[in-house]
């Protein structure tokens, strides 16, 4: 199914369908995608829970393959942009900055569905690039979907705000593909597997990585379609 623009509706519509997507990814996940020792859960804010966001986990001392029968992947993720940190000083001072564990298990991975308040004033985008920054600079790998084109705050899209706390390296967007989907990849020096997108296209796979060296594909396109199915008619007619 081509990705709708979600530009044409209400931030609130956009926001429902959010809310349904979240929990198909956390099913898919939950339900064979993820090895044996771990689960994901959507994540706890403050005491209540976010639709935008999934926080994956593993169990105490748990067994990364003990008898999964996930595809777990060592090989390099196919994405048409990748980049990688120098591992410069600012990245090794972010790792001071403390951050939230959803529980008291080991918060591995973050998957993130960006939405249009994230990109609404310079406060709320920065704090979405620090949450992204300061995870990855402390081991937690993230993937993170962007269905809304830059605006003056981003006008390369949230990944190259991102990218700017980690590498000196400018990341310009395709002129025709505004929409973004990017893995990242923790450690000294973080990788990003990028994949520019655009209104009316599939959704591609996306790497999320478990550990430094394995990830396994998230099925976006998949879930997507999945959560479609409780747009109400009203808005589908907007959208289509």
């Amino acid at each position: 199914m081509p990705i709708h623009n979600w530009k044409r509706v209400p931030a609130g519509v956009f926001h429902d369908f959010q809310a349904t997507w979240i929990p198909e990814i956390k099913s898919t996940l939950n339900n064979g995608l993820l090895p044996s020792g771990y689960y994901a859960l959507a994540e706890q804010i403050a005491g209540e829970w976010s639709p935008d966001v999934l926080a994956l986990q593993s169990e105490p001392h748990s067994d990364f393959a003990d008898g999964s029968t996930a595809t777990l992947l060592k090989t390099e993720p196919r994405v048409r942009f990748t980049a990688r940190s120098d591992g410069d000083e600012y990245g090794r001072k972010a790792r001071q900055i403390a951050i939230r564990h959803v529980s008291d298990d080991r918060l591995v991975a973050v998957i993130e569905i960006a939405s249009p308040g994230n990109k609404a004033n310079i406060a709320n985008l920065k704090s979405l690039v620090d949450k992204v920054a300061d995870g990855v600079a402390h081991g937690i790998h993230f993937l993170i979907v962007d269905l809304f084109p830059p605006t003056v705050r981003d006008p390369q899209g949230i990944h190259a705000e991102i990218w700017k706390r980690f590498s000196g390296e400018r990341f310009e967007l395709p002129e025709s593909e505004l929409l973004t989907a990017v893995a990242y990849q923790a450690g000294f020096a973080p990788m990003a597997y990028i994949e520019p997108i655009a209104v009316g296209s599939l959704l591609p796979s996306m790497p999320l990585f478990l550990e430094t060296d394995q990830h396994i594909l998230v099925p976006l396109e998949a879930t997507y379609q999945a959560a479609w199915r409780g747009v109400p008619q009203r808005w589908r007619s907007e959208l289509e």
